[in-house]
């Protein structure tokens, strides 16, 4: 009995072993972003690019981290004075995206935590707070050899103002990206 036990367990632990693989990768892609709540904006289109790193831990699921620059905003509208202006926030965005595959190594969603540290705003509209939280969920299309296909949205869970009198304004960001795994 206890060579059954031994065997199945040597079985087991090859098996796992054999099933996680480290994956290394870049991507880019187009940004489409905009406020929510609070504020009368227009979405603008911008970009974002970076490093993945996606752990398989068995064959349906694994757990994939970004390193990513992003460049998000809005366009202020404010009808009352006819004006207008673009609001660009750079941010280095650290996603860590839980994956679960709907079809074995080509189609997989996803959906996780996004962590956003503000490193440049080209112009100061609002007191903008240096840390964002999202939430993000996706898609994601193995098309050849290591090369994929990204889209995925992005919600702001916590305000990007740090201005009480600006009220409840959150990031919005839908991004579709090319990638390439090494």
């Amino acid at each position: 009995m206890k060579k059954i036990v031994f065997l199945f367990a040597a079985l087991a632990g090859s098996f796992a072993m054999q099933a996680q693989g480290l994956n290394f990768g870049i991507k880019a892609g187009a940004n489409f972003s905009n406020f929510t709540g609070d504020v009368n904006t227009e979405s603008i289109t911008s970009f974002h690019a970076g490093g993945v790193v996606e752990l398989n831990l068995v064959p349906t699921f694994s757990i994939q981290a970004e390193g990513l620059f992003s460049s998000q905003g809005a366009t202020y509208k404010d009808t009352a004075l006819d004006i207008s202006r673009d609001i660009d926030l750079s941010y280095i965005s650290v996603p860590v995206m839980a994956k679960f595959y709907v079809l074995p190594e080509k189609l997989s969603i996803m959906a996780g935590p996004q962590f956003s540290f503000l490193v440049d705003e080209a112009e100061e509209a609002f007191d903008t707070k240096s840390f964002d939280l999202a939430a993000s969920a996706g898609v994601e299309l193995k098309v050849i050899a290591g090369l994929f296909a990204q889209a995925r949205y992005n919600i702001g869970l916590t305000d990007v103002s740090g201005d009480e009198f600006s009220g409840d304004i959150k990031n919005s960001v839908f991004q579709l990206s090319l990638g390439y795994y090494f």
